[in-house]
């Protein structure tokens, strides 16, 4: 198993007002160890903005490349346009097509995506229509990523709709591409299965938790994530990303799992939204190696 780490980490939350450049990063993370990185798609990183051109993008790809790292996936910022509100369509796959096709540049293998919309944004009337209208949108974007090469993948989470473990199946099954896999996030997956936080109506929690989860959507993932959680949500939106160990997250029971998991070849590990998670990167790594080793 190669292990990434998720660049975005330095430059969301706390970093927000002081990010660390991607060059920096990279850096940092080559001389760690890392066999890869996972690019932040949202500024200052690899926005569309900074690298416009597939001349840019090819420097990217190969200043990474000189360091001895590789490309996991990108995470896109596709925020400015919401796929769930009517009307929306052409302008959310006009840009998705701008993005595939930075993706594609850089040699990435995945591209990660969101349902933009906030829990609390559709009201029992639109909640349905929202649900059909995002399913097509993603079923078409698979289709124009698959074209270029690379795949896409959704990331559940509390700080979007459509978190339920039951919604996600149904959201999978009704979007029916065979290009179009989820994201399972470690600690995603226990706010959604454990907590059931910020969930439309009715909570919805699993009595097997987190490994619960991952066994109902085997065959279904196209991209891990790790870290902990200790069961709360960062600025009452996302899951807390809480350093490895500090958590409840059982990482024995999970790993043996993760690692059967068909097709995939990059463990991401995400400190996202964490003060200090720069000085995280050494540690975080030796924690996933142990992890490895054991399992």
């Amino acid at each position: 198993m190669k292990l990434s780490l998720g660049s975005w980490a330095f430059s969301f939350g706390p970093y927000a007002s002081k990010p660390v450049a991607l060059d920096t990063t990279l850096a940092r993370l080559a001389k760690a160890g890392y066999d890869g990185v996972e690019l932040c798609g949202f500024p200052p990183h690899a926005t569309l903005d900074e690298y416009p051109t597939k001349e840019s993008r090819r420097r990217l790809a190969g200043q990474i490349s000189d360091l001895g790292l590789g490309i996991s996936g990108y995470s896109a910022d596709l925020s400015l346009v919401n796929p769930t509100v009517e009307g929306n369509r052409g302008k959310y796959l006009d840009l998705f097509q701008r993005i595939v096709e930075l993706s594609a540049d850089i040699g990435s293998p995945s591209l990660r995506i969101d349902t933009v919309a906030a829990p609390g944004s559709l009201d029992d009337k639109s909640y349905k229509k929202a649900f059909d209208r995002l399913a097509e949108i993603w079923h078409e974007a698979a289709g124009i990523a698959q074209s270029a090469g690379v795949m896409v993948v959704w990331e559940f989470e509390p700080g979007f709709v459509f978190n339920k473990p039951s919604e996600v199946l149904a959201l999978y099954d009704r979007v029916e591409h065979p290009n179009f896999r989820l994201v399972f996030d470690t600690s995603h997956a226990y706010m959604c299965s454990v907590v059931g936080a910020r969930q439309y109506g009715a909570r919805e929690v699993l009595p097997g938790g987190v490994v619960e989860l991952l066994d109902k959507l085997s065959g279904r993932i196209g991209s891990v994530h790790l870290i902990d959680s200790d069961g709360t949500l960062y600025g009452d939106e996302t899951s807390t990303h809480r350093p490895f160990g500090e958590g409840k997250i059982d990482f024995g029971a999970l790993a043996p799992r993760l690692l059967a998991l068909p097709g995939i070849e990059w463990w991401t590990i995400d400190l996202s939204f964490w003060a200090g998670s720069w000085e995280l990167i050494d540690s975080s790594r030796a924690f996933v190696l142990d992890l490895l080793k054991r399992y």
